[in-house]
C-alpha cells in the first residue's frame, strides 16, 4: 500500500546511468536526423538548380537582390526613399465621386 501512496519507492541504482544512456541516445538519434534531411536537402538543392541552369531561372534571393541594387542605385543621390508608383485610377476616383455629389447638389439649388 505503501507502492500506492508514493513513500516506499525503490531506488534504482543504476537509474541515472540508464537516464543518461537514454539522453544520449536521443541525441544521437536527433543528430542522425538532421543529418540525413540535410543530406536530402542539398540533394534536392543540386536537383533545382541544374533546372534553373538549364531553363536560365534566377534564386528569389538573386532577384530580390537585383531589385534592391536598381533601388539604391536609383536613389543615391537622394534624400529620401523613391515614391512608389500609384497604379491608375487608385486615386482618381475618389475625385470623380467629389466632384459628381457637387454636380447633383448645383443643380438641385436654384
Amino acid at each position: 500500500m505503501g507502492k500506492m501512496l508514493g513513500g516506499d519507492e525503490e531506488k534504482d541504482p543504476d537509474a541515472a546511468k540508464k537516464e543518461e544512456e537514454r539522453q544520449e541516445a536521443l541525441r544521437q538519434a536527433e543528430e542522425e536526423r538532421k543529418a540525413k534531411y540535410a543530406k536530402m536537402e542539398a540533394e534536392r538543392e543540386a536537383v533545382r538548380q541544374g533546372i534553373r541552369d538549364k531553363y536560365g531561372i534566377k534564386k528569389k534571393e538573386e532577384r530580390e537582390a537585383e531589385a534592391q541594387a536598381a533601388m539604391e542605385a536609383n536613389s543615391e543621390g537622394s534624400l529620401t526613399r523613391p515614391k512608389k508608383a500609384i497604379p491608375p485610377g487608385c486615386g482618381d476616383e475618389v475625385e470623380e465621386e467629389d466632384e459628381s455629389i457637387l454636380d447633383t447638389v448645383i443643380k438641385y439649388l436654384p
